[in-house]
């Protein structure tokens, strides 16, 4: 009985039996490999559905872009062995001491910065609660506010670039890097002033939430503070300008831009002191461990999407939507609402590399811009990451700052999130804040 269903219901039973095994907790890739060797099967014959494995992860591996996504994940980790960041947060809180709000401004600042050295949220976050928790305690910050910062600040690393999602993303959707770098650029920096305006805003309106540092904690000699601000600012800034500056100028591919840069991040190690053969091994152990993990989901996902579509399901899909008379907006809007709530179980290399294939035949066919689709996807997850009742964001910072209650974490990601909300809003409304850069440098 089960052999008369059509290709495109066989399809549609592949992406239930995909959701749930992710949900019950089997591993992605393998999971995504068994339903497209069994469903392709079901649909369409053993032969061919090996024929399409070999095929996708034959085609996975030739991916020049992705060799880009082990060198920018061992920047950011060898970043991290330098200890740029902490000089940085030192220098930054100091020379704002008595400003309400100094801690946040000094947060916010610096994950402008390690966004762009590396896109791993868990570590941006990690660190980021290290840093500035210690001093928030003393200093009688508010935990809400503070683990609302310290969390939306952590997240920005999905959307500036250099951002891993970004460099998977574009493959996926047939963009070029370059443009996503590009069109990232503004709404980054916007997400960034907008935590800001409100951290800061508030702290004007109720000093008690972030008041100024005290006494004892305010050095004399502003020379020290000028000399630390510099050597954590303008060496990471140098070697991400050079890094972005070239792929974005064209002058290198994002591959070798991302060589650049791990070879930058390596020198900037020894001119520091922080190098270590321990503490480098570590970097490169962990550097496999994602690259792995990201590397080779693509590849299950190729060949499961291949299968998918061979079943004729996206078509379907296709049709029923536009069948249904939605301008491209509302299409977008509803897109964007399933990402959101997927976004709650899921991490975003799922959802990029699974959910995003399938919709992209309606987006086209609907003419919506690609480049600023992407973008609209970035934020959006980055937003994900903040929203309950998964939220990792806040497992993240309880790990490192075990004293803050979760309960506020929560809380104080969920005021963020709006914020979040809102600048995807403007991302929406205003197209131009994506595409105008990517248009001014590349051209239409």
């Amino acid at each position: 009985m089960m052999f008369e269903f059509s290709n495109e219901i066989i399809g549609l039973l592949m992406i239930g039996a995909m959701l749930f095994a992710i949900f019950i907790g089997f591993p992605i890739s393998f999971t995504l490999i068994f339903l497209g060797i069994i469903f392709g099967a079901w649909g369409f014959g053993i032969k061919l559905t090996i024929f399409l494995m070999t095929l996708q992860f034959y085609g996975s591996m030739m991916e020049q872009t992705l060799a880009a996504v082990p060198l920018f994940v061992f920047m950011g980790f060898m970043m991290e062995q330098a200890g740029l960041m902490e000089r940085l947060f030192s220098a930054v809180q100091l020379m704002l001491a008595r400003m309400k709000g100094s801690l946040f401004v000094a947060v916010l600042f610096v994950s402008v910065i390690f966004g762009a050295a590396t896109g791993i949220v868990g570590a941006s976050v990690t660190i980021l609660g290290i840093m500035a928790a210690k001093t928030m305690n003393k200093s009688g910050y508010d935990v809400r506010l503070a683990s609302g910062t310290i969390t939306a600040g952590g997240t920005l690393g999905i959307l500036i670039p250099p951002s891993i999602m970004l460099v998977v993303m574009g493959p996926v959707l047939e963009i070029p890097v370059t443009d996503l770098f590009a069109a990232a650029i503004i709404p980054g920096v916007m997400m960034a002033v907008l935590y800001l305006v409100y951290s800061v805003g508030r702290c004007w309106i109720n000093p008690s939430l972030g008041p100024p540092l005290p006494e004892d904690m305010i050095p004399t000699d502003r020379s020290v503070i000028w000399r630390e601000f510099f050597l954590g600012l303008v060496p990471p800034t140098i070697l991400i300008a050079f890094a972005l500056g070239s792929i974005l100028s064209g002058w290198a591919t994002p591959t070798e831009g991302a060589g650049m840069g791990a070879f930058g991040s390596i020198i900037l190690t020894l001119m520091y002191g922080k190098f270590s053969t321990k503490k480098t091994y570590d970097a490169l152990i962990k550097t496999l461990e994602i690259s792995v993990l990201i590397l080779f989901l693509v590849a299950a996902s190729n060949f499961f999407g291949a299968v998918f579509s061979r079943l004729g399901t996206p078509t379907m899909i296709t049709e029923i939507l536009l069948s249904m008379d939605l301008s491209a907006g509302a299409v977008v809007l509803l897109i964007l609402a399933l990402i959101f709530l997927l976004g709650w179980p899921l991490e975003w290399v799922p959802i990029v590399l699974i959910i995003l294939p399938i919709l992209q035949p309606v987006l086209i066919e609907l003419q919506v811009d690609m480049v600023w689709f992407a973008i609209l996807v970035a934020v959006c997850l980055q937003t994900a990451w903040l929203s309950p009742p998964v939220a990792l964001s806040a497992y993240f910072l309880k790990g490192v700052v075990p004293e803050w209650d979760l309960k506020d974490i929560y809380l104080g990601m969920m005021q963020f999130m709006v914020i979040q909300l809102i600048g995807l809003g403007l991302v929406f409304m205003i197209p131009a804040l994506a595409t105008w850069l990517p248009r001014y440098i590349y051209g239409n």
